[in-house]
């Protein structure tokens, strides 16, 4: 889980402020002892960390202990600013060139995960109404055209590349052509990478950039190699003057060193990160988002923005519709289950939420293939089965085990929890749904006992 260490230690040490009634100098200087400690643990570059805690001891010595905070609520609310100032404030933007097709160039070594990140952003703009085209300019890599070829077409995307020519400068300038052409308003160039930086690569990347005039040059960075990725950041800015970083697995950067450090150095924004593998986990970096994740405060604003990009509120209306008249059948809760899995693990879903703490989120054993087992025993159902038109017999439930994989005693748990979600329904028409249109169905509300 994203800065899981570094968010331990820290709330740790927030943990012993709220235990005292006042915050005397000795345990600020003890506190702030622990936060530097926690944020060298985590990797943050040494010269970041001295000026980070530097600027909250100035302001939390010095500040008036705000009415309805306590001495530790108001030290922590120095910190959370602090953090937030640290990685860049606000969301940092993509320059949108006012004549068409804005350029991105993404640059960074091999490994970071420069390809599957162009086709990322590309999914991401072609979402946000933009017609992208990813054009393949690593020439060097074996199959790196190929494979930008395939994750294009998972997203549907399409991809320009030249079968045979070694000349990136050349397809990139092509590449250009062809957008224009093609009315695609958006270019993504994916470049080549080396394993460490040389003159060679600079100087392709500084031609390319010549040659398009790119609106955007985006650094890709593994967030988990720490301070190694800001030491790349910072090389490449100084010989290639990028305009933002893209963070990728930063979902397993467990440290954070690279996301509270890299700004600083750089001068340049963190623009994206990535949050997982699939093609659809890239986020906007929003630096108050984070720092609220660092400090245990939840992000409930991108978990609303999950669901409603997972969510279908026209199904989700039906579904309503469908349980006022106690119509709610093994169909629909499976149509459910799949727009839950959209989300993504239930473990990143719940970290989301304030007040949960991630260390005892460790210990808490959620049984993602119980939902597997779920899933499979309703499609071993038939259709009328599913719509509860056909009563389950015993053989036919025999039937449904053995197809599903599952055992009897399994299918009858799941039928003897879904009717009494019903009977629950059933008592709860007359008031949850009396009023129609003053309350919102939420999908997920009750549904828990048969998770």
């Amino acid at each position: 889980m994203a800065f899981e260490s570094l968010s331990d230690k820290l709330q740790n040490t927030f943990k012993k402020l709220k235990g005292k009634g006042k915050v005397g100098e000795k345990d600020l200087k003890d506190a702030m002892r622990e936060v530097k400690l926690a944020l060298l643990e985590a990797d943050v570059n040494f010269k970041v960390v001295k000026d980070f805690v530097k600027k909250v001891s100035e302001r939390a010595s010095g500040a008036e202990v705000m009415e309805s905070l306590t001495p530790a609520q108001q030290v922590i609310k120095i910190v959370n600013e602090e953090l937030i100032n640290l990685m860049g404030e606000n969301e940092a933007k993509l320059e949108i060139s006012s004549k068409p097709p804005t350029v991105i160039m993404m640059a960074g070594l091999q490994g970071a995960g420069k390809t599957t990140t162009a086709a990322k952003l590309g999914g991401l703009l072609k979402k946000q109404g933009k017609r992208p085209l990813l054009c393949a300019c690593d020439v060097y890599r074996p199959a790196a055209v190929k494979q930008l070829q395939i994750v294009g077409g998972k997203l549907e995307l399409p991809v320009y590349a030249e079968e045979g020519c070694t000349d990136a400068v050349k397809i990139a300038k092509d590449g250009l052509s062809h957008a224009i052409r093609n009315a695609n308003d958006i270019l993504i160039i994916d470049t080549a990478g080396r394993l460490h930086i040389d003159e060679e690569l600079m100087n392709e990347l500084k031609q390319i950039s010549s040659e398009v005039n790119p609106n955007e040059i985006l650094l890709v960075v593994d967030a988990m190699t720490g301070q190694d990725a800001v030491n790349v950041a910072e090389a490449f800015n100084t010989e290639l003057e990028i305009s933002g970083v893209v963070l990728t697995k930063l979902d397993g950067d467990t440290r954070g060193g690279a996301a509270l450090s890299v700004r600083a150095v750089t001068n340049k924004p963190i623009k994206y990160c990535g949050m997982g593998e699939k093609l659809t986990d890239l986020e906007v970096f929003h630096p108050d988002r984070m720092a609220s994740r660092i400090l245990g405060m939840g992000d409930m604003l991108s978990l609303i923005e999950k669901a409603e990009q997972a969510l279908d509120m026209k199904k989700a209306e039906e579904l309503e519709r469908k349980l006022r008249t106690q119509r709610f059948t093994f169909s629909d809760f499976l149509d459910q289950m799949a727009q839950m899995k959209n989300m993504g693990s239930m473990q990143e879903i719940l970290g989301m939420l304030p007040g949960v703490d991630t260390k005892a989120l460790k210990n808490v054993d959620i049984d993602e293939k119980r939902l597997s087992h779920i899933e499979a025993i309703i499609t071993s159902m038939t259709p009328r089965e599913r719509e509860l038109t056909d009563k389950l017999t015993p053989s036919r439930k025999e039937r449904i085990a053995k197809g599903s994989g599952t055992s009897m005693t399994e299918v009858n748990a799941l039928i003897k929890q879904f009717e009494q979600m019903q009977k629950m329904m059933k008592q709860l028409s007359g008031g949850m749904f009396a009023k129609k249109g003053k309350r919102r169905f939420n999908p997920f509300g009750k549904f828990g006992g048969l998770m």
